[in-house]
């Protein structure tokens, strides 16, 4: 993916089981990240900053979605346990993770496997990609994201 391309669409189920269209949001700003796994640490950090920043993204006509190889039961309960106020969105077969790149070769502790780098990217109204973060450091990336999206409507 790179800035000022269009953004790739797609339809992924939500943790309500309801499909949920990138097409849907169009006259919006998407803040749409990819994160490994409900319920870690880091992907929790991320989702909770991002839920306490919901309601200045939505003053700034924005919404954020989150998408994770989880299922939408594991997506249920990670929203009630960390009272998330985003929506999530499960890719479980990773097509949307490829779509935008971020399915990718990992390694932890000398093992080589298959996964979600941590990436966000900032969508405007018309559907083209604004902003990317890679391999993104969780510690005040929702912050930066909304700084950046705020620098980019003036």
């Amino acid at each position: 993916m790179e800035k000022n391309t269009k953004a790739p669409d797609f339809t992924l189920l939500n943790a309500e089981n309801k499909d949920i269209s990138l097409k849907q949001y169009l006259g919006k700003w998407v803040v749409l990240y990819f994160y490994p796994k409900d319920n870690t640490s880091g992907c929790t950090r991320e989702a909770v900053d991002f839920s306490s920043l919901n309601s200045n993204f939505s003053r700034e006509n924005a919404v954020i979605i989150g998408i994770s190889p989880d299922s939408q039961k594991s997506h249920t309960n990670f929203i009630n346990k960390q009272s998330l106020t985003i929506e999530l969105l499960s890719d479980p077969d990773h097509v949307v993770a490829e779509m935008y790149g971020v399915w990718e070769k990992k390694k932890l502790y000398g093992r080589e496997y298959m996964g979600i780098v941590r990436s966000t990217f900032l969508i405007n109204p018309d559907g083209f990609i604004q902003e990317i973060w890679n391999k993104v450091s969780v510690a005040q990336h929702a912050e930066t994201v909304f700084q950046t999206l705020c620098s980019l409507k003036r």
